[in-house]
Formats: C-alpha cells, structure tokens, sequence
C-alpha cells in the first residue's frame, strides 16, 4: 500500500478532488447598515450594505467563487413577516444589485421568515397542542409567496429552510403558475434541529423569542426521519437537496446521493466558529483543517458545499496549483 502513497504517485491517484465550482458563499445583507459590521461570533465574517453587496459578490468572482447565497437583514419586522416578500425588501433589491454587476454569478436565496418575524419563527405562529408553535399550513402560503418574490427579482434558486410540510411542492406550483418554471429549489431537506446555529442567529438577527425550533427540524438521532425528510421533497419536485449542518452529518449525505438528486451540504455557523477559534488560538492549522473538512464532505457525496470558508479556499486552491 504504501508504494502507491509515494509523494509523486499521489496526485495521481487521489479518488477525490475538491473545485471551486463545489463552493457556495453565503452572505448576509444587512437594510440597517451603512458600512460593513462585522460579526463577532463569526471572526472575519460580516454584514453587508445593500450598496457594498455588488462590488462584495466582484470580488469572490474574481476569485472564481461562482454561486452565492443570499441572506437579508430587515430595517422592519412584524408578526407576519411582511417584510420578506417585500418587491423592494432587502433580498429582492440585492439580488437586483449582483445580476445587474455580475449576471454570471449563480444566486441562490433563502427562502424563510425567521429573519422577518418579531418572534423569530420561521413562519405564521400560533397556539398549539403545547403553546405558542410554528403553524405548518398558514406558513405555506407565506413561503411561496417569498420564493416568488424572488424569483421576480432574478433569483436562480431558491432556497426554502422551513421545514415546513409540503413546503417544496407549494413552492413549485407557485413558481409555476407565475412563469417561473426555469427557477430551482434547492430545498433544505434535511435540516436538523443543531446545536450549531447559534453564530448564525446572531449573524443574521433571527434568533428566537420563545420555544424552540425541534417541533419542525429533525432530533440529531432520527436517521431514518433524516432520509424521509429528503425523499419527499425529492418527490415534491426539490431540484437540490440539502443536508445541514455538514461535518457532524456527513453519513446522511451518502445516503440522500442514493436518491440520485445533487446533494448539497451546508457547513454551518457553529462549524466555523469553532475552526475559527481553535486557530485563532494556535491549535489547529486552519488551512488544513478546513481543507480536510471540505474534502471530507466531497467524498461522502456531497455535489454543493456551502461554507463560510469559500473565497478562503479558492485562494488555497490556486495556490495548490501553482505548487503543481
């Protein structure tokens, strides 16, 4: 075995190679900001304008990142989210901004009210069986209604992270039935109810007044739940899956391939406060950790990966190659 690990052979025979078109950068779009906030829980992470949101998405052009994903920051919330299919809301307007700067650029948007709601929800509340809980069908009206929204604005894909039941089929008729058939989903399919949102949360402003979100993502135990969760939205018409988060959930990424969707995996927040962190400290070496975390989630499966550590690893990339 070891006679084909030789330093020369290896290039050669390495059964997994990581590209910068696996990578998806999120991004957030701040409506309060006027300059560029950074976000503590997330070092070297920030907050954007809406006016900096295009020369932001030029420069991870330039280095070759080619898909984004969008998320917004309101001026205004409401009980009703209605600031989240707003035609001139924060996301409609920045996704107008990057396809009018660079119409190259793959847009993806996420597509969930929890940034828009006073309460943090993820749609319409209200009383159930044990108090104040997301209601599943009153939402659903509410997420097509946001998808649409950002179609209209010139979104390729959206990116509905609910987890609402029928979410993605409610999404694809209305889609639909305004034209926009061209349009994917890329559904969020297999989200689990992680301990690993918490940077994100306050990234994004979309913590949570009351309860929690366990009554519509999926237990950290539940496999077989996991599984089903993708095969409806398969059924439904999901264009993409998704699993999230990524390095701790990597084995439900080689199961949901076997449905014969793309899969994409979402290495989140938490996963990259910690990396963050522990090199910050001088445990770890960065690079290659996040470089191991990446190709890891190739080898399992994984067609799309989303990571804060994108524009990063398409400069550690080049440099791999000029080493070659």
């Amino acid at each position: 075995m070891r006679r084909l690990r030789g330093r020369l052979i290896q290039p050669f025979l390495k059964e997994y190679h990581l590209q910068k078109t696996d990578l998806v950068m999120p991004l957030f779009i701040d409506e309060t900001a006027d300059r560029l906030t950074p976000i503590p829980a997330m070092p070297c992470q920030f907050r954007y304008p809406p006016g900096d949101i295009g020369s932001a998405v030029l420069r991870l052009q330039e280095k070759g990142i080619g898909a984004v994903l969008l998320f917004g920051i309101p001026a205004h919330k409401d009980p009703g989210a209605s600031g989240s299919y707003n035609p001139e809301g924060v996301i409609q307007e920045a996704v107008r901004r990057v396809k009018s700067v660079a119409p190259g650029i793959l847009v993806i948007t996420d597509v969930c009210a929890c940034e828009y709601t006073d309460h943090g929800h993820c749609g319409i509340v209200g009383e159930g069986l044990y108090g104040m809980d997301l209601q599943n069908d009153p939402s659903l009206e509410l997420i097509a209604r946001i998808a649409v929204s950002h179609a209209r604005a010139g979104a390729d894909f959206v990116a509905p992270s609910c987890m609402l039941d029928g979410m993605v089929s409610v999404i694809r008729q209305a889609l639909d039935d305004e034209g926009f058939q061209e349009t994917g989903i890329m559904s969020y399919s297999t989200k689990f109810a992680s301990a690993l949102y918490s940077p994100f949360r306050e990234a994004a402003d979309s913590g949570f007044r009351y309860g929690d979100r366990s009554t519509y993502q999926i237990h950290p135990g539940n496999f077989r739940e996991a599984v089903r969760e993708s095969e409806i939205d398969a059924l439904e018409g999901a264009d993409i899956l998704m699993v999230k988060p990524g390095g701790f959930y990597l084995d439900l990424v080689a199961s949901i391939r076997e449905l014969g969707l793309p899969v994409a995996v979402y290495q989140v927040s938490g996963e990259y406060a910690m990396i963050k962190a522990a090199a910050m400290n001088g445990w770890i070496d960065e690079r290659n950790v996040v470089m191991e975390s990446l190709i890891c989630a190739k080898r399992a499966g994984a067609d799309l990966i989303i990571t804060y550590y994108a524009a990063d690893a398409a400069g550690w990339l080049d440099e791999e190659q000029r080493l070659l």
